[in-house]
């Protein structure tokens, strides 16, 4: 999957999209979501979706996961077929990697709902589900378990998220992390 010739797109998980408007590619798993922004008519990126309905009705980028990807365990040997991770950011770390980046800067990966559920409040689609602490721990863990696959292929993934319950990835802030890449 060719995306652009000289470097590495900027990536945006469903509403972060809102606070990067320069990315080249949104990534949402779920068609409730893709519903909600009605696909996104105005976006001229790249869109990606697992949900097939999302796909058919919005033409986003079908990205497959497997049954047997539910493990939560990164995929890398099919570029758009990815592990499962029980959510969207997790799936989109798994993209970033096969699209080839070699450093990956997460942020508002907090896997926790302390200070709210999202950046943005609860999901509040027709459709939509929120996360609780089920979820959370499965998240983490499989955070965690990408840590050291993601690290072995030689990919640097900074946590940018100061509240972040995940801890497998070296945190630092956004500022640091573009100064200390030359960005």
């Amino acid at each position: 999957m060719e995306l652009l010739r000289d470097r590495l797109p900027v990536l945006a998980i469903k509403k972060s999209m809102e606070l990067a408007p320069w990315a080249e590619v949104v990534y949402g798993c779920d068609y409730a979501w893709w519903r909600s922004v009605r696909g996104l008519p105005n976006f001229k990126g790249l869109r990606l979706a697992y949900a097939p309905r999302a796909c058919d009705q919005f033409g986003c980028g079908r990205v497959l996961i497997p049954e047997h990807a539910k493990s939560d365990a990164l995929r890398f040997g099919d570029i758009g077929t990815v592990g499962g991770g029980g959510n969207s950011g997790f799936q989109a770390l798994n993209l970033a990697a096969q699209f080839g980046a070699t450093r990956v800067l997460l942020l508002g990966f907090d896997c926790q709902d302390r200070s709210g559920v999202h950046w943005y409040g609860r999901n509040s689609w027709n459709g939509g589900s929120n996360p609780g602490k089920t979820n959370f721990s499965r998240w983490i863990k499989a955070f965690a378990n990408a840590a050291k696959d993601l690290s072995d292929r030689g990919v640097e993934v900074i946590n940018a998220s100061p509240i972040s319950e995940i801890k497998a990835f070296k945190k630092q802030n956004v500022a640091d992390t573009l100064k200390e890449w030359g960005l």
